[in-house]
């Protein structure tokens, strides 16, 4: 017994002691490929000789973290190529027969609503270790983008919208419920599971307060059956069950006909993992056309037809201007209903 003991002893001081050497020679090794080629010594190109295997796996090391870097910039489309794919955009919303629209947190930035991966992004502001500070959405207001989509749809162009918003701008610009899957819910919305058809409470205020992972009850009750009410809101390792507003149905339904898809402002990290969305169970020749516009790299650049690097609310302005429409202007006024 104590002989496999210090068996085992000396196997975990020979792996520490490796894995120290391998910690040094990496530093090493990095050490010398930030110098010059011509300021290399003689020394240095014998060490990187003798360690060529790890001198290989700290370069390919490099430009995998290279190439992730250079997929967080952001882009921008000179202007005479920006009015050429605007004008192609265009085309293809006129020709389309089913156009479904799905949008991300680069549609709500106009509204000071900070994105995610950006570089002000949330998630991009807390790897830095940076305060986000306080964000009152409740003041929040459609913007030109949310405005035009809901013209769109009034218009007969667009079929539906699916969006990974929760900051409600959507039905506040007017696109009524049964056009919009809120696919992560609304933090505007509570709902009762118990009454029937799930009766939705739509509020002034955000409803997530007391609210998080797993926790879903608002401290508010129906006013029908007197049931706790419940945010709709989906986080991270949740699987949205409610039908309104996630409205996952309708999703589907149009993703099965739509020919043409416009993502706006997503970074479809997410949204890329519902393969239902992209009519992928379809032949390839009758997939839907996409439609990119976003500032920074997304997983579907290569799938799609086009692809737009500007903000979304500069291409939804020229949109509208071509194709005759007026943006409408955006009133305050919501029709609460009572605790």
């Amino acid at each position: 017994m104590s002989s496999d003991r210090e068996l085992k002893k000396l196997e975990w001081r020979t792996k520490f002691a490796q894995a120290s050497e391998n910690k040094d020679n990496c530093r090493l090794v990095k050490c010398i490929l930030k110098k010059p080629p011509s300021d290399r010594s003689k020394r240095d190109l014998e060490i990187l000789k003798e360690l060529e295997v790890l001198v290989s796996q700290v370069e390919e090391r490099a430009r995998k973290q290279a190439k992730a870097k250079t997929k967080l910039d952001e882009v921008l489309d000179p202007e005479e190529i920006l009015e050429d794919k605007v004008c192609q955009l265009v085309g293809a919303i006129r020709e389309a027969k089913t156009l479904a629209i799905y949008t991300g947190a680069g549609i709500s930035t106009a509204a000071r609503i900070p994105d995610y991966r950006g570089p002000n992004g949330i998630w991009t502001r807390l790897a830095k270790g940076e305060r986000l500070g306080s964000y009152n959405l409740c003041d929040a207001e459609p913007t030109l983008s949310h405005m035009s989509i809901t013209k769109l749809y009034q218009e007969g162009l667009v079929r539906h919208v699916v969006s990974q918003n929760c900051d409600g701008l959507h039905i506040r610009s007017g696109l009524p419920s049964q056009a919009l899957s809120e696919v992560h819910g609304n933090m505007f919305t509570e709902v009762c599971t118990e009454c029937e058809d799930d009766r939705i409470y739509y509020r002034l205020f955000d409803v997530t307060e007391r609210t998080a992972v797993r926790r879903h009850q608002t401290g508010r009750f129906c006013t029908d059956c007197g049931s706790p009410l419940r945010d709709t809101i989906v986080h991270f390792g949740e699987k949205g069950c409610l039908e309104q507003p996630l409205n996952w149905q309708a999703a589907f339904d149009v993703a099965k006909i739509a020919d043409c898809i416009l993502c706006l402002g997503s970074s479809l990290k997410v949204l890329k993992r519902y393969h239902a969305l992209w009519g992928m169970n379809r032949v390839k020749h009758r997939r839907p056309k996409l439609f990119i516009v976003n500032l920074q790299w997304t997983p579907k650049d290569e799938s799609a037809s086009l692809k737009i690097h500007a903000r979304c609310d500069n291409v939804m302005k020229r949109v509208m201007e071509k194709l005759g429409l007026e943006i409408p202007e955006y009133k305050r006024h919501v029709k609460v209903t009572a605790d």
